[in-house]
């Protein structure tokens, strides 16, 4: 199992990656494989500074980074030699079963939309992301990221890909499906909530149990998977980043809202498209980092695209 991971994305690059690569290393088996794409000599003076061999690792040299502020679809056409498109590259040749980047994220859409491309059958492709709830079952949020003005068609195929994810990642076996709203009724919600749980109410393709509300967001008895567009969605995410933020800076200790730290999952993958991709938050550390390549091991052994691609046949 090869995994291929942008050495010179994110804010702290190439030392957060190359150090966060190195915990992985440490912990996973030996069937994986860490690809480091990147500036080969900064990656060995990394290791070398923190007596780490670089040989650990299969190293692929490029000479160009896309940067966090550019502008994400101009800069993965133009920079044919940054680790992000060289990344997508190999990803598409076969010669790495994942890609995994706390890169630029526009540029890493594109290169799944462009380069991986949506598996046949999905209208638009989705990021998730965890729920943490005091019970440890976390609940699966989507969309949060990639579009804020879905149709209700999109939305619907959303139940499918959280139901499959929570399926395959969470291990539920029949995963309960709701859709944000302001109002559990059936006639509660704008234009595209109403249309959305008329496609939904009647569907066998996912356990579709109704709307859910903001005071059932942390209860895995009411929901395991939320759909959302991803204007709402994104909202939630950031404002659960700032809620962790606000807890420690008054000091509150306690395990649960630990679980609001980005760090401990690293990076979540894009759904739909025909390829394990993974994107981490911009701002990781090491640990993070180190997260983030474990979860794409844990994707990629568990054949989440082809278990997708099955249910979209």
């Amino acid at each position: 199992m090869k995994l291929g991971v942008d050495a010179m994305g994110g804010d702290f690059a190439p030392v957060a990656v190359v150090s966060g690569a190195i915990k992985a290393r440490q912990l996973l088996p030996e069937e994986a494989e860490l690809v480091l794409i990147g500036d080969i000599a900064q990656i060995k003076e990394i290791c070398r500074e923190q007596h780490s061999d670089p040989d650990a690792f299969t190293l692929v040299h490029t000479t160009e980074v896309i940067e966090m502020g550019e502008n994400p679809a101009k800069s993965f056409a133009q920079k044919r030699d940054s680790s992000i498109y060289r990344g997508f590259v190999m990803l598409r040749q076969g010669e790495l079963d994942a890609f995994a980047s706390a890169g630029n994220t526009g540029a890493m859409l594109a290169g799944a939309m462009l380069v991986s491309k949506v598996i046949p059958g999905i209208i638009r492709p989705v990021i998730s992301a965890h729920v943490p709830t005091p019970e440890g079952k976390p609940i699966v949020l989507l969309d949060v990221g990639l579009n804020p003005d879905a149709r209700p068609d999109v939305l619907y195929q959303y139940g499918i890909l959280g139901s499959v994810y929570a399926r395959t990642i969470l291990e539920i076996e029949n995963p309960k499906v709701g859709l944000l709203n302001i109002g559990s009724e059936e006639e509660k919600g704008n234009m595209v909530t109403k249309e959305t749980y008329k496609l939904m109410k009647d569907t066998s393709e996912f356990n579709f149990i109704g709307n859910v509300e903001g005071h059932d967001f942390f209860n895995p008895d009411k929901q395991n998977v939320i759909v959302c567009d991803a204007f709402v969605g994104n909202i939630l995410l950031k404002e659960a980043e700032a809620f962790y933020g606000l807890v420690k800076k008054l000091g509150i200790h306690h395990p649960f809202f630990e679980e609001f730290n980005f760090e401990n999952t690293g990076g979540t993958p894009v759904l739909g498209i025909n390829h394990p991709v993974i994107i981490g938050h911009g701002i990781s550390n090491a640990e993070a980092i180190k997260n983030m390549i474990i979860n794409t091991y844990h994707v990629v052994k568990s054949q989440l695209v082809q278990k997708i691609r099955e249910a979209f046949q």
